[in-house]
């Protein structure tokens, strides 16, 4: 099979998938949270079923001991690919997510962000909601016991680029004053956002050690920009 066509089936399949599960689970929208996050599960398995059987990718995932346990906090994760959208929420327990609003407002892939609690935001202007962002974090970990995720660098980036971490993060950290859980993901070497994809290649997801409260905005930024990267670099 050539590497055109591999690349043809996985991008078919994958979003064939995808809808068929969009659509089997619309009655969710209106049952109890659990029900879609199910479904959400369901797409990260099948998300890997094709780059397993389509792209012959191996997944790794490493530092599955340092996943924190019995206590609040929040992801702080790499991102360069669609992939740790969908696998992350087979790692951990139903994520909640912080995104970009533009996402919110995809027809039923919205419907269905907005049902888990995942809260936007505007990067583009400062506006009302934007401002209420915090509290909105705020009230989101006391009523729940899933843990936020961020991606950081605010965006999708390629590989080979290091660009710093939005101070969003460090402000997220300060006032939250609970653990971070910070993860790499080199997805970019098999998925990018270029959508040149790549066959027989291995993703690794990397838990890094709990980063516990205390430290600075500035600080605490630098810091897990700088572990991040670190790991990043220690895949190639």
């Amino acid at each position: 099979m050539t590497t055109m066509i591999r690349k043809f089936l996985f991008l078919f399949f994958f979003f064939l998938g995808i809808s068929i599960i969009s659509i089997i689970f619309l009655p969710s929208l209106v049952m109890p949270t659990k029900v879609v996050l199910f479904g959400g599960k369901i797409m990260g398995v099948w998300t890997a079923i094709c780059l397993k059987t389509f792209l012959q990718t191996k997944i790794i995932v490493n530092g599955k001991e340092n996943i924190i346990k019995d206590e609040k906090f929040f992801i702080a994760c790499s991102h360069q690919s669609m992939f740790e959208t969908f696998y992350l929420q087979t790692i951990f327990n139903a994520p909640i997510f912080i995104l970009k609003q533009e996402l919110i407002k995809i027809p039923i892939f919205g419907w269905y962000l907005k049902k888990i609690g995942s809260i936007s935001i505007n990067r583009n202007k400062i506006s009302k909601d934007n401002l209420g962002l915090i509290d909105k974090i705020k009230n989101s970990v006391k009523n729940s016991e899933r843990p936020l995720i961020i991606f950081p660098q605010g965006t999708r980036v390629l590989p080979n680029d290091i660009i710093p971490f939005k101070k969003g993060v460090g402000r997220i950290y300060e006032e939250l004053k609970i653990n971070c859980q910070p993860v790499a993901i080199n997805s970019g070497n098999v998925w990018p956002k270029n959508w040149k994809l790549s066959s027989k290649q291995t993703i690794i997801v990397s838990i890094i050690p709990v980063v516990k409260p205390g430290m600075g905005s500035a600080d605490f930024t630098n810091y897990i920009e700088d572990k991040i990267y670190n790991e990043l670099n220690s895949m190639n």
